[in-house]
């Protein structure tokens, strides 16, 4: 089976040796690749085992207002090959919406947005302007959603806040990373699945959701609208590729998964590895 990453997390060289190990220590957790790109590609190529690995979309956070522009300039300067990157902008920085303008000028691929380390809720008053811009752009936006280690004792994105999102803005593709919720599985069922302009992805899933959960979810909500990923450093291709073919889905529905879901929202060229057209297109 071929398989798209569609959440992975690399570092400039110099900086990912110091920010793992920080990172880890805060989320509890192992990591898998050293978190540099060529560290995390090789990876990738060494887990597809049988399968094809198509390519990884970066998932990239800018966690201050003046990191924003670097941050950008970063992913512009990975992309190539089979790796494509959205960027990211701090919600309260006086040029977020010029720098989402330049975000699509530089052909990336969408917007993440990671509310517990950027410090906001996701309908904060700063936030809405965010979501309509893009929306105006064909910016899909990623968001991590659910529980994370970062602040255990507040959801800054619960799937009913993505709910309302969505709804006030339906032109706007979001992408609601761990299923819709990390440790939520109940919450991202009640308030996510069936949503037209929502999808899931997969990142992570494997450490907090049973087969049969996992099933639950993709039948509620649609396989069409669920991406494979695994927030690589912190999970592995094996783990939830395992997930993926334990679900009791067709062969046919786990390759939408798998890659096409992902070739048809990001304009990827079959079996190239490069881009249709440039970001702004989109999620049109």
């Amino acid at each position: 089976m071929k398989f798209f990453d569609c959440h992975v997390h690399f570092f400039p060289d110099a900086l990912a040796g110091r920010a793992l190990p920080r990172l880890a220590r805060i989320a509890k957790s192992p990591f898998y690749s050293d978190g540099t790109l060529d560290g995390t590609l090789a990876k990738m190529e060494g887990w597809r085992g049988e399968d094809e690995f198509a390519g990884a979309m970066a998932l990239h956070i800018a966690t201050s207002a003046h990191q924003q522009r670097a941050v950008n300039d970063f992913a512009a300067k990975s992309q190539g090959g089979k790796v494509f990157c959205f960027g990211s902008v701090f919600p309260t920085a006086p040029d977020a919406l010029g720098e989402l303008e330049r975000i699509k000028g530089l052909g990336l691929y969408g917007v993440k947005l990671h509310p517990d380390y950027q410090g906001f809720f996701i309908e904060d008053p700063c936030a809405l302007p965010l979501y309509a811009k893009c929306q105006e752009l064909g910016l899909p936006v990623a968001f991590h959603t659910g529980w994370d280690p970062y602040s255990p004792y507040i959801v800054h994105c619960h799937p009913a806040a993505v709910a309302r999102v969505a709804e006030r803005f339906p032109g706007l593709t979001i992408i609601a990373a761990h299923m819709g919720g990390m440790g939520m599985p109940e919450e991202a069922a009640k308030y996510l699945c069936g949503r037209e302009n929502v999808y899931l992805d997969t990142a992570f899933a494997s450490r907090f959701l049973t087969a049969e959960a996992f099933t639950g979810l993709v039948r509620r909500h649609g396989a069409e609208r669920v991406l494979f990923a695994t927030d690589c450093p912190w999970s592995t291709v094996p783990d939830e590729r395992a997930l993926l073919r334990a679900a009791s889905l067709t062969e046919e529905e786990r390759e939408k998964i798998a890659w096409k879901n992902a070739e048809k929202l990001f304009g990827l060229r079959q079996g190239r590895g490069a881009p249709v057209s440039p970001a702004g297109s989109v999620g049109a």
